[in-house]
């Protein structure tokens, strides 16, 4: 086959609900809370059921009328999350079909540029996009065909093998299926989706090598309480503007958070939260919600036991290239851009996909703590126990890490970090941006500023030496003693100035150690932390 057709699209369609008939069970058995909904393979057969119904009792007359058709039934019928999520890729594909097919068919470049659609589609559904999930396979898929965008063959076997290999990563991309050995549920589902075209244009069966099976110890007593509530409904007659602010909302709600539209008007929305009727009056602000569903969501029993510690050390800052030093050690780390705060939504998903009983929080900033206390309070939380250690400046976020040691309990640990965070001092350099009184005289704009533990302690006027202020900030740190400088340098720090002030420190005091990182931060010039 050359060009998927209307016909062909139908035959697609069929398949695919033949597919999640039989793999239904297999993947209901390995869904893993919070990354997956409470039945995904019964939710992604309802959605598929519902979306081949209307196509099949709709006439359609081209490739592009098949998909558009498709989508709207998949979107009216979507249940769970992943059911959203596989609603918008079927909504991506007919809206780059619609410009791209004109002569009702769909060839390989053009089905390589709707799977491009496709995955954009179904990202901007999703509140917080997370990896190791049906996004990920998504975004491999993408990337694979826009590399080799050849003919319809060509591409629908690039498409199934770069799906089934980014399935296969799901497990090292979220802690949580890694504790369970499982790979995540949506995600194969999507992979049966993908087999199936490559079975449809090829005209033969894919059968790829994936064990969705899971091993139960057999059935409780009694089952356990909800964890919380997944929450879906469609919503009618919301304007465009109203869309973010709705999922802004939920996210205050809970995680899993949707909105995914139909192209017609109509949305699908889902969130899974501790409020039921919270999500729902959400709704009703922005729009006319229908067809309500509530549904329990059970926290499963990890399929085998975590191996080591059962905690983990997460950390919340401002700036990427600190993160990413972070990130390179080990630790889970969300980054949020300088001035502005994670939603709860962001902060839960930091928290439970972590899989850990025990999670202690790091968070380098005022408003960060708060964020993050926000979260270790929230009913989503569940029976985890969660500990925010409070740092006034990412230097004392290092400084914790630092100290962080598995084999203490984790009490001990705790008391570690908090230790090591409030012992070490922290001072700023920073340019002013606008002219103020300070405690050492009048602050133009332009001017540059230290601060040291928050309080004024310098004002250098425009165009001084920030090597020069920056040495006035930290002979006052160390004039009460020290070991160790640690400078963090923002994007607006010159070139070449750490190092200058590296070898000023090594002349003055040849005891005291320094090192430096790119912290990435916009607001300040350097951050500095002493030890």
């Amino acid at each position: 086959m050359r060009a998927l057709d209307e016909h062909a699209i139908t035959a697609w369609a069929a398949a695919c609900v033949h597919s999640l008939e039989v793999l239904c069970p297999a993947i209901n058995g390995i869904n893993v809370y919070p990354v997956a909904d409470s039945d995904t393979g019964s939710n992604l057969l309802h959605t598929m059921s519902g979306a081949h119904a209307r196509l099949a009792a709709e006439p359609v007359t081209s490739a592009a009328h098949a998909l558009s058709v498709l989508a709207r039934g998949a979107v009216a019928a979507a249940r769970g999350n992943s059911g959203v999520i596989l609603s918008q890729v079927l909504r991506g594909l007919a809206e780059s079909t619609g410009s791209t097919s004109s002569a009702g068919e769909l060839d390989g470049p053009a089905l390589a540029k709707a799977l491009a659609s496709a995955h954009r589609a179904a990202t901007d559904a999703v509140a917080r996009p997370v990896q190791g999930t049906m996004l990920s396979v998504l975004q491999a898929v993408a990337q694979a065909v826009a590399v080799q965008p050849g003919e319809l063959p060509d591409v629908v076997a690039v498409a199934a093998k770069a799906a089934s290999e980014a399935l296969e990563q799901t497990p090292h991309q979220l802690p949580v299926l890694a504790s369970a050995g499982v790979v995540d549920a949506g995600a194969r589902g999507l992979v049966a989706v993908f087999d199936a075209l490559a079975g449809v244009v090829t005209g033969s069966e894919t059968e790829v090598p994936h064990s969705c099976e899971a091993h139960s110890g057999g059935e409780p007593d009694t089952g356990p309480a909800p964890y919380a509530w997944e929450v879906m409904y469609l919503l009618d007659g919301v304007a465009d503007a109203e869309v973010p602010v709705l999922r802004r909302a939920l996210s205050e709600l809970g995680d899993s958070v949707t909105v995914a539209g139909d192209g017609a008007g109509g949305h699908a929305v889902h969130v899974h939260c501790a409020d039921i009727g919270a999500a729902i009056e959400a709704g009703l602000r922005a729009g006319r919600p229908s067809g309500i569903r509530v549904e329990p969501l059970i926290t499963p029993t990890p399929i085998e036991p975590p191996s080591g510690p059962d905690r983990a050390v997460v950390a919340v800052v401002h700036g990427e290239e600190l993160a990413a030093l972070l990130r390179d050690e080990g630790f889970a780390v969300l980054a949020v851009p300088d001035h502005a705060t994670p939603s709860v939504e962001e902060m839960l998903g930091l928290i439970t996909e972590r899989a850990a009983g025990h999670v202690t929080v790091l968070a380098g900033g005022a408003g960060l703590t708060r964020a993050a206390d926000d979260a270790a309070g929230h009913p989503m939380i569940g029976d985890r126990d969660v500990v925010v250690i409070p740092c006034a400046s990412p230097v004392q976020v290092l400084a914790a890490l630092a100290v962080h040691d598995l084999q203490r309990r984790a009490n001990d640990d705790v008391v570690a970090m908090a230790e090591a965070a409030a012992a070490t001092r922290r001072g700023e350099l920073v340019v002013a941006a606008e002219e103020s009184i300070t405690w050492v005289g009048r602050a133009h704009a332009g001017d540059l500023i230290g601060f040291v533990d928050g309080e004024v302690v310098l004002v250098e006027p425009e165009g001084s030496s920030p090597a020069d202020a920056a040495m006035g900030v930290l002979e006052r740190m160390l004039a009460v003693g020290g070991e160790l400088v640690t400078v963090l340098t923002g994007t607006a720090a010159p070139a070449g100035l750490t190092g200058e002030l590296r070898e000023r420190l090594r002349a003055r005091r040849p005891e005291v150690e320094f090192v430096d990182y790119p912290g990435g931060q916009a607001d300040a010039v350097l951050l500095i932390g002493v030890e």
